[in-house]
């Protein structure tokens, strides 16, 4: 599955890693390094996910210190690495694309030039929840709602105004527009403060499953040629019957690829290190959310919009895939 179809093409973006790539040694992370995975909010599928790595880091790695940041995920997790504040981040690849560019609107005042490809992860699903009680069943109705879009300049932030843009509206068009987390737009919801959240996220996502079981709910289709106008990196996709409870039918959306990202500055064999062992132990992470039954090898490195980390780069070499 090809996320990506932007202006950086494979062949570029790993010509780009290798240039980057000095004469890699084998062996382990270096004794002392430390490891601050940046991933999003608890209620999300980053955090169930970098709790997992952390705990498979540890594990292999006992002398590097891994611990796990909750963050308001992609944007700020961009911005930390490009600050040296951390050395694994999960974000939406829309958002990296938009950091290596420096795009301002988004949340980004300067290139990101120190950012460096880990691999691409698993799609994320936009997935637009309304109450039942609503009456909300298109995007349109959405119209004189209360909506929260996720934190400000989120990754979610980001895709629910390109969505809205692509569907011939804006926040504007909103009775009410809320910037929280997965968990606060849920109780919102929950306490009939909130008509929908559009929430960015793996299938199955906590958030989602908690609302679902405890109010009927409508989730809102992405049409066809929504997706078609939104464009690469967005592409339709299907959240399928019985993911939620009360789902009945299947329901078109779009999804954006996700990617584990580090920085300039790690170390060549902590970077191999991370890369190796998240592909080594995919089925131990899928305990920590399904999610991770989509991480594939052969797809770690599709769409990839930053140049490859160099120890990322000689773990691709040894399987072949560069």
């Amino acid at each position: 599955m090809r996320l990506f179809n932007g202006k950086f093409g494979l062949g570029a973006v790993l010509a780009a890693g290798l240039a980057l790539a000095p004469a890699l040694m084998p062996g382990k992370a270096v004794a002392g390094d430390f490891i601050n995975i940046l991933t999003g909010g608890t209620s999300g599928v980053y955090y169930p996910l970098g709790v997992g790595l952390s705990k498979i880091y540890s594990d292999a790695m006992p002398d590097t210190k891994v611990q796990v940041q909750a963050t308001k995920a992609s944007v700020e997790n961009l911005n930390l690495l490009q600050q040296g504040k951390g050395e694994l981040a999960f974000a939406l690849g829309d958002s990296v694309q938009m950091a290596w560019a420096g795009n301002a609107d988004a949340g980004f005042k300067e290139k990101l030039d120190k950012l460096r490809g880990i691999a691409a992860i698993y799609p994320n699903y936009i997935q637009i929840v309304a109450s039942a009680e609503s009456g909300i069943h298109s995007l349109a109705d959405l119209k004189g709602k209360r909506v929260s879009v996720g934190a400000p300049k989120s990754g979610t932030e980001l895709n629910a105004r390109a969505i809205l843009a692509a569907a011939g509206m804006s926040y504007d068009d909103l009775a009410q527009v809320q910037y929280l987390p997965f968990g606060e737009s849920v109780e919102l919801m929950k306490n009939r403060q909130l008509d929908a959240t559009l929430q960015s996220a793996g299938l199955g996502v906590s958030s989602i499953k908690d609302l679902a079981s405890s109010v009927p709910i409508t989730i809102v289709s992405v049409p066809a040629d929504v997706a078609e106008k939104l464009g690469a990196p967005y592409i339709s996709a299907t959240i399928p019957a019985g993911t939620y409870d009360g789902q009945t039918a299947d329901v078109l959306t779009v999804a954006v690829g996700n990617f584990l990202v580090t920085r300039e500055g790690v170390s060549d064999d902590t970077a191999y290190q991370m890369t190796k062992l998240l592909f080594d132990n995919l089925t131990t992470l899928e305990a920590s959310h399904k999610a991770a039954a989509m991480i594939k090898l052969e797809d770690a490195l599709k769409g990839m919009p930053i140049p490859l980390h160099p120890g990322a780069a000689k773990f691709y070499k040894e399987k072949g895939l560069m």
